[in-house]
């Protein structure tokens, strides 16, 4: 079994027991009782709606409802707020290897990326239901959630290359070691 790592090993295990609680927590305590899914959406839905007028779009909101126009609208259900995908963005990191004072502070960046990335979502939503309504359930289902994980993914990568603990400075797989 040379191709196991023990290190990887514990590092998946923090990661499915931080998500796994955390979708927990989420499941049977947050979601039931609604009240951070209806801030957060609500809030979302207010921004997105001030994004749109800033471009001239005509807009009707209400709680969490939005649309442009005379559009059906969008209704950002619970699901919609993204709490979920920060879970798994601030599991990773927990479980990552690193210093405690930059985790802290690339997680609160990464939420505001997240936070950022849905409201972009909701906009792109909103103006594909009127311009292209043809590629709406594509864009909903498809495009804009791989687009929501690539940035947890591109956020995860730079945690790695940026947070992780040092590297040895000589390392015994070195290709090209330094001492003759």
């Amino acid at each position: 079994m040379k191709w196991f790592k023990p290190k990887v090993g514990q590092f998946i295990l923090k990661v499915l027991g931080i998500y796994i609680c955390w979708y927990l927590i989420y499941e049977f305590w947050l979601l039931p009782k609604g009240s951070l899914d209806a801030w957060l959406t609500t809030n979302i839905v207010s921004i997105s709606t001030g994004i749109l007028e800033m471009f001239d779009y005509e807009v009707y909101a209400s709680g969490r409802f939005f649309g442009i126009g005379e559009s059906p609208g969008i209704f950002l259900a619970d699901g919609s707020s993204g709490i979920t995908a920060l879970g798994l963005f601030v599991g990773f990191v927990i479980a990552y290897p690193g210093k405690w004072i930059p985790r802290i502070a690339f997680i609160i960046i990464g939420i505001g990326v997240i936070y950022l990335v849905n409201i972009f979502r909701s906009v792109l939503l909103a103006i594909a239901q009127v311009s292209w309504p043809g590629f709406f359930d594509f864009m909903h289902n498809y495009f804009t959630t791989a687009t929501f994980y690539l940035v947890i993914l591109v956020l995860a990568i730079v945690w790695i290359n940026i947070g992780g603990e040092e590297k040895k400075a000589a390392d015994e797989t070195e290709l090209f070691p330094t001492e003759v």
